[in-house]
């Protein structure tokens, strides 16, 4: 099965007003985390998604250059696009990524500037980071949304228990996390939890920095600079394993006659439309193939051979 176009649908992404498509854009990619990256090429990248209606523009693990690179980009363009961002960025201008509650309003003032934009749609925040009281981290960001600069209050870096502490304090309307066919750790409580109490789930790295797509199977392929080289799933070892079940899943895309990458995206979309997910690329040909993942429907019989492939692990 050839699928021509994608179909972008709108999503609510938790019951607070927070709308974003079906699809959204990574940032990651675009500043060389994932190998050398041409500034004009992501430029291109960010412009074309917005042309192919893609709203939610990633930049919570994003660099402050993502900021200033996508700032630029939608500058004439600010109502098509979805700002989610994180206080994270500020360690690439000489902090650490650690903040204390007191320090948002600070990161949160970098991220706009960088921007250039006067409000962030989504600011994500990981209120059990610094080690201070969760309902101290989500009062600093609830400050920072009655005062205007940020419009809803996303969350990571959070167990289920903490995530209602969280949302108690401060109404949270989205999750962001690490969940793709190869990552589903989130299926076991985060994504439930989420459901239950409204919010929408950002879902992060849907193709598995690249691996789901198949085009690393070697650490080799990493550059001396290629952040996925401290990822443990991309040891030699590591590698070795999880390619066998890749080779069960790419059967699968072989069936329908899609790329693996596109499959990949098809089953998270599949997975509920709470589920936003954020491929990263900073390649326009890699950003079509994603585009055009909205537009498949997975047979139910394929859900499971792709969930035999990769099943839920065991913590």
């Amino acid at each position: 099965m050839r699928v021509a176009g994608g179909v972008m649908r709108r999503v609510n992404l938790g019951g607070q007003g927070l709308v974003a498509t079906s699809l959204g854009l990574g940032c990651t990619a675009l500043t060389g985390s994932y190998g050398p990256a041409d500034p004009d090429e992501a430029m291109r990248v960010v412009l074309r998604a917005l042309d192919g209606g893609v709203s939610l523009i990633d930049l919570i693990d994003a660099d402050g250059e993502a900021e200033r690179l996508v700032g630029k980009a939608v500058a004439h363009r600010r109502d098509e696009a979805l700002i989610a961002a994180a206080p994270g960025a500020a360690r690439w201008e000489g902090r650490g990524c650690v903040f204390r509650p007191e320090d948002l309003g600070r990161a949160c003032d970098a991220s706009l500037a960088r921007l250039g934009i006067e409000r962030i749609d989504l600011f994500v925040v990981d209120p059990g980071a610094a080690g201070a009281p969760i309902e101290e981290t989500m009062g600093a960001a609830g400050l920072l949304q009655d005062a205007g600069k940020i419009a809803h209050i996303g969350v990571r870096g959070l167990d289920g228990n903490r995530l209602r502490r969280a949302h108690a304090a401060r109404p949270v309307a989205a999750v962001a996390v690490e969940y793709s066919l190869w990552q589903r750790r989130a299926e076991r409580e985060l994504l439930p939890l989420a459901r239950e109490l409204g919010m929408g789930v950002v879902a992060g790295r849907p193709l598995g920095r690249g691996f789901l797509a198949g085009r690393i199977t070697s650490q080799v392929q990493l550059g001396p600079g290629d952040v996925r080289r401290l990822d443990p799933r991309f040891s030699p070892e590591s590698l070795e394993a999880e390619l066998l079940r890749l080779r069960d899943a790419q059967g699968v895309a072989a069936d329908m006659d899609v790329g693996m990458g596109r499959l990949a995206i098809a089953w998270l979309l599949a997975r509920g439309g709470d589920i936003v997910p954020v491929p990263s690329t900073r390649d326009l040909v890699h950003l079509e193939m994603n585009l055009t993942a909205t537009g498949i429907l997975l047979p139910e019989p394929l859900k499971a051979r792709l969930a035999r492939a990769f099943p839920l692990k065991e913590d």
